[in-house]
């Protein structure tokens, strides 16, 4: 493995993070109710679980999931934690 997956893994991370305090920071700004932070909170779940699901063998076992655990995971409802 040549370290790019590793570099591309911490930078979607990142900016599912960014996305996440943005849309957290928005809903503050103009005090939403409670279920924009949720839909944010689903949003960031969705993301990350279809991203979970692309990754490569390589790209689990450097952090640390059997393709098993991934695929349950990302399969997982959104709406599920």
């Amino acid at each position: 493995m040549n370290g790019m997956s590793d570099v591309r893994l911490v930078l979607r991370s990142q900016e599912l993070v960014i996305e996440h305090e943005r849309v957290v920071t928005a809903s503050s700004a103009r005090r939403c109710t409670p279920a924009l932070g949720r839909m944010a909170l689903f949003w960031h779940r969705l993301c990350t679980r279809k991203t979970l699901l692309e990754l490569t063998p390589e790209q689990l076992r450097d952090i640390g999931l059997s393709p098993d655990q991934a695929r349950e995971e990302g399969i997982k409802p959104f709406w599920r934690s």
